[in-house]
């Protein structure tokens, strides 16, 4: 006897699971139908929602990164479209309670144990913490950031250089259970890679020639809180099998000691670079990148949100002129949202800074106070 599908989806199915035994018994119910695309993970899923055509989303209840509920409600808010499912994998047959729900052959009907689209009430757009604007893009990374926040998953922020990558990190600090414990920030492009082991892992005395005394390291100092690596990409590769160990383990062992401690650390980590290519490269370990980028979030650049620039814009006034009455003139304005920004917000905020200086105290930035170069300020 020939079992009837479940579902006749509209478009395809994207199915959100670590459990192997769940993805393969679920993904022959539908690859006679349409099309499956498989994802590891709630923020798998939420990055191929963005290229997906799926008409269903089905998630398990049990993922690895994310809370399947809030993934959800993130997900309907965002694809509307998308008929989402949360399923058991641990259940004797997970879809059982979704076929009593399955009453039509041409869209599915979710009961509500197990979630399914919902219509989301307007909820008042909250920025995250120190970072300005409020376009779209700037919506979804404050969605992303307070979804991942409460939890101890490893997040790998991306990003043009001056976007602000910092400022991510440290909201996903702030909003964590972890906020009264220490941020600690180590850039790895900063530190010479003979130092930088020992600024990381800290050393025993006499572990080197100038160890007088033990020191604890950047690891060890950040005990409960948050570790935040900016540009990881430029950690040694020496140093990355030694980093994979302590993510893995919880462990830290100092240069010239045998003594190993166990530390509760959360990692969160930044690049401007393609990890991916530097992985493909043998510049950076695979098994490090996929450790570190359980929950990846990507920093718009500033000319992918052109509707933050002026008031944002608006708000460097305010800071660096310390009062509300200086204006920006229209041709200004127009300027500002013309220009391509390879600076990003770093740069925005260097442009208003020196529009102020060469304005003399006026009370309002003309056009050619703006220089966006230094050719430009020496020809002012």
């Amino acid at each position: 006897m020939t079992t009837a599908p479940l579902f006749q989806p509209k478009g395809g199915v994207l199915i959100a699971t670590s459990d192997a035994g769940f993805r393969d018994w679920i993904t022959p119910q539908f690859t006679n139908q349409c099309d499956v695309e498989l994802a590891s993970g709630g923020a798998d899923a939420l990055a191929k929602l963005e290229t997906s055509e799926c008409s269903l989303l089905i998630l398990d209840r049990n993922l690895p990164d994310l809370n399947a509920e809030e993934l959800r409600n993130l997900a309907a808010k965002d694809y509307p479209g998308v008929e989402i499912a949360i399923l058991d994998s641990v259940s004797e047959n997970p879809l059982r309670g979704l076929k009593k729900g399955c009453v039509s052959t041409r869209r599915p009907l979710i009961p509500s144990g197990y979630g399914g689209r919902i219509s989301q009430p307007t909820v008042p757009f909250e920025p995250l913490p120190a970072m300005l604007g409020t376009t779209p893009p700037m919506q979804r990374l404050a969605r992303l950031v307070r979804l991942v926040a409460p939890r101890n998953t490893p997040v790998l922020i991306s990003g043009p250089t001056g976007s602000g990558k910092e400022l991510v990190a440290r909201a996903v600090h702030d909003l964590s259970p972890r906020a009264d414990r220490p941020f600690v920030v180590i850039n790895c492009a900063a530190i010479p890679e003979s130092l930088l082991e020992s600024e990381l892992f800290g050393y025993a005395r006499g572990a080197f020639t100038g160890a007088v005394q033990s020191r604890v390291g950047r690891i060890h100092t950040a005990q409960g809180g948050t570790l935040f690596l900016d540009e990881i990409g430029e950690l040694p590769m020496g140093l990355q099998a030694k980093l994979l160990r302590f993510l893995e383990y919880g462990e830290v062992q100092r240069l010239g000691s045998s003594d190993v401690f166990k530390v509760d650390v959360r990692v969160v980590a930044a690049t401007n670079a393609n990890l991916e290519a530097k992985v493909a490269s043998g510049d950076f370990r695979q098994d490090l990148y996929f450790r570190l980028a359980v929950f990846p979030i990507a920093v718009p650049a500033l000319c992918q949100r052109v509707g933050d620039i002026i008031p944002m814009a608006r708000e460097f006034v305010r800071r660096y002129s310390g009062e509300n009455g200086v204006e920006l003139a229209g041709e200004a304005q127009r300027l500002l949202e013309a220009h391509s920004w390879p600076g990003n917000v770093r740069e925005l905020m260097h442009v208003i800074e020196r529009a102020l200086i060469l304005a003399q105290g006026a009370q309002r930035i003309e056009a050619q106070d703006l220089c966006f170069s230094a050719e430009e300020l020496v020809a002012s």
